[in-house]
């Protein structure tokens, strides 16, 4: 069994299709087939299921992907290791964050680092920060930037605090409360509220401090992304509140302080138990030292 198969095994069942897995790994479609072959006779059981329409793991085939992809990332970073020792950082960087990030210039940021580490494949995902704790814990993720409200904290990973900002009403231009300086919680749990799903970090925050305060108020929209929230705000649809620091970024709509406004913390996380070379050298571009990324 070689890297190579498993590489190409990958390619099949990432692209459903032995043509496209071909032109990823950059060889001939009949090298790629023939190898996979042979791995499968070496395994003793099919791999995909193959039709002239489409491609499709068996049983054995899901069976193998995982372990396969553990392997390449082994051997990834086995090699990012040696490069390390000798002064070259090298190998993959994943790194999550939620949409509305304001403490950290992610893309000045990654923009840098690239300069500085060409070697480096990076990867970006983008969701909310339940997902992205349990993407590090499960090393999916290298590093990932989000936000809580400050009665939570990131559990089983490695964490540092970035910043801490309260939330603003968001409304749009023509709204009657566009004209407004400042605004109570009282006031707009009488709005229609376009918000973050219910249960999220970026939800909870707001719903919290409504709760806290004895007001109930109405979310029509759910929606994951920060800039759509903000169209539906544009076109009056609804009210909304985001983190002060982000909402300056949004267009087409208008933001007032919220006099009993709830908070939000934003972290940068990482593994406590393991760091690639390419992880550390992005957590130091963020003033995170080794001995801090060992003692965190």
């Amino acid at each position: 069994m070689e890297l190579q198969q498993m590489r190409y095994v990958v390619a099949v069942a990432e692209t459903n299709s032995f043509t496209r897995a071909a032109e990823r790994c950059l060889v001939v479609q009949s090298a790629l087939s023939h190898q996979v072959a042979r791995l499968e006779r070496e395994l003793g059981a099919r791999l995909f299921e193959r039709t002239s329409r489409r491609v499709q793991l068996t049983p054995a085939g899901e069976a193998f992907l995982p372990a396969a992809r553990q392997c390449l990332d082994a051997a990834e970073r086995a090699a990012a290791e040696v490069a390390a020792a000798v002064g070259e950082v090298r190998g993959r960087l994943a790194v999550g964050l939620i949409p509305t990030v304001a403490a950290v210039d992610i893309p000045s940021t990654l923009r840098d680092y690239r300069r500085q580490y060409p070697q480096v494949r990076i990867s970006l995902r983008v969701g909310s920060s339940d997902d992205l704790i349990e993407h590090v814990k499960q090393g999916a993720l290298d590093v990932a930037f989000l936000g809580l409200p400050t009665t939570a904290h990131p559990q089983g990973v490695a964490a540092r605090e970035l910043a801490r900002g309260r939330l603003v009403a968001v409304v749009a231009p023509d709204h009657p409360l566009a004209e407004e300086s400042v605004v109570s919680l009282r006031r707009l749990s009488t709005e229609t509220f376009v918000d973050f799903p219910a249960g999220t970090a970026g939800r909870i925050q707001s719903d919290q401090a409504f709760a806290a305060a004895g007001l109930d108020r109405e979310v029509a929209f759910e929606v994951t992304n920060a800039d759509f929230l903000a169209r539906l705000v544009g076109q009056d649809l609804g009210v909304a509140m985001l983190p002060a620091a982000y909402a300056p970024q949004l267009t087409g709509v208008t933001t007032i302080e919220v006099t009993d406004a709830p908070a939000r913390v934003e972290y940068v996380i990482w593994s406590r138990f393991s760091h690639t070379p390419a992880a550390t050298a992005f957590l130091a571009a963020l003033d995170i030292t080794a001995q801090d990324q060992r003692d965190s």
